[in-house]
Order: structure tokens, then C-alpha cells, then sequence
């Protein structure tokens, strides 16, 4: 259940690649067990401020506050320690290591009785993985690499899960898996921000969504209030 205070808060940031600038004050704020959603056309500026907000890309103005504290411009490693925990498109796997070593990498600062019971509770949310532990992660399906990035994310036990493009490139029966366990995470409480062009799945599992364009936040709700009608929103997204 969300809670009003927001855990998150984007205030006009600005995010350059060389000359072009790609974020040109975007803002918003995530409540802590919310499922925030961004869409928006390619180009628009919602990987950029993912990235920004893990500390990938650094801004050149506004401000970045999580959990109470100002993380503009931390290193990635410095934003993870503080329970930022994105899982990307590329993966980032360790293709000839085994599902569960894979998957103990995410607990690599616990103890091993801690990182045993986070695995049995990985394993609870991705019976799939369970299964497969012993195989080594270049052996799996797309949708199977994509449940491995994602539940060694959920390892670290994050306060922030960043997603950016959970359903890209997965058949159907793998995009109805993932937003499955993605709803169990946000049943459990998890609060999470994600990028998503399935607009299925998008309102399957948010609570809420925000579109981008040209790098600033130009429309958004509730879930709720759209329904099954998604058709205004494409029209904001596209037009």
C-alpha cells in the first residue's frame, strides 16, 4: 500500500549527452509502495532519467531526493548502497555462471544463512528459476535471463526497483509471467519506478503513470481513472 510522503523526488532535472540536451527539467515524486510507470515515445527522455536517478548518467541541474536524502549525481555504487536497484535491458548476467550463482551475486554483502533465506524467497516469487539453479544462464530462454536479472535485483532487497523495459523482446507467455511477478512484488510492498511500452502490462501492474516527451513530464494519472481505455493515452504518448 502506498503511503502519501514520497520515498522519491525528481525536481526539474536536466541531463545533457554532450550538446544535446536530453532531460530539460523533469519532475515528479514516487510514494513508497507505488508502482509508477513512464511512457513516452523513444527518444523521450525515460531511460535518461532512470539512469539519472541510479546515478548512470550525472545531471547538470535540479535535484534528486530518496529516502530523505539528496543522491544527485552518486556514483552507481554509492545509489545501490542506498537501496537503488535498477535492473536495465542489457541484463548484465554472468552468462557461464549457474541460475543461483547468478542470483547469490545480488546478496554478495550477506551473510550466507541471510543469503540462503533471500534465495528461498527469490525462489518463491520464480518457480521457473528454481528449477533451472543449476543450469548455466546462457543456456536460458529470454524471458528465463530476464526472471534471473530481476530476481537477483529483488536479492538485494531494494527500496527503490527500478525497471526499464521488464516485457522488452519477451513472447506473451513471458510478459504475462513477468507482470505476474511483478504484481506479487507489489503486493508484497515493493515500490517500484519502470519504463514499459507494453501498455498491457503497464496498467496491469501500476498504480499510477506519467508520460514523457522531449525530456519534461507532460501528462500522467491513475491507473484507475483510465480503466481499459488506453486509447487517449496513446494519442498523448504519440501525438
Amino acid at each position: 500500500m502506498a503511503t502519501s510522503d514520497p520515498i522519491l523526488s525528481v525536481e526539474d532535472i536536466r541531463v545533457s549527452y554532450g550538446k544535446k540536451e536530453i532531460l530539460q527539467g523533469a519532475r515528479f515524486d514516487l510514494a513508497k509502495g507505488e508502482t509508477l510507470c513512464l511512457l513516452g515515445a523513444n527518444g523521450s527522455g525515460k531511460s535518461t532519467c532512470i539512469n539519472a536517478i541510479s546515478g548512470f548518467v550525472g545531471c547538470t541541474a535540479g535535484r534528486i531526493r530518496f529516502d530523505g536524502e539528496d543522491v544527485q549525481n552518486l556514483s552507481p555504487h554509492h545509489a545501490f548502497r542506498r537501496g537503488l536497484v535498477q535492473v536495465s535491458q542489457a541484463r548484465d548476467l554472468f552468462p557461464d555462471l549457474t541460475v543461483e550463482d547468478n542470483l547469490r551475486l545480488g546478496a554478495y554483502v550477506m551473510n550466507r544463512a541471510a543469503a540462503d533465506a533471500e534465495l528461498e524467497r527469490v525462489f518463491g516469487y520464480f518457480p521457473r528459476l528454481l528449477e533451472r539453479r543449476r543450469q548455466h544462464v546462457r543456456t536460458l530462454s529470454g524471458g528465463e535471463q530476464q526472471m534471473v536479472a530481476l530476481g537477483r535485483a529483488v536479492m538485494t532487497r531494494p527500496k527503490l526497483l527500478l525497471l526499464d523495459e521488464p516485457s522488452g523482446g519477451l513472447s506473451p507467455q513471458f510478459v504475462n509471467e513477468i507482470g505476474a511477478i511483478i504484481s506479487a512484488l507489489k503486493d508484497d510492498g515493493a515500490t517500484m519506478l519502470m519504463i514499459e511500452q507494453n501498455l498491457g502490462l503497464a496498467f496491469k501492474v501500476a498504480d499510477r503513470f506519467i508520460i514523457m516527451r522531449d525530456g519534461l513530464v507532460v501528462d500522467g494519472g491513475t491507473v484507475e481513472d483510465y480503466g481499459d481505455d488506453h486509447h487517449e493515452i496513446v494519442r498523448s504518448i504519440y501525438l
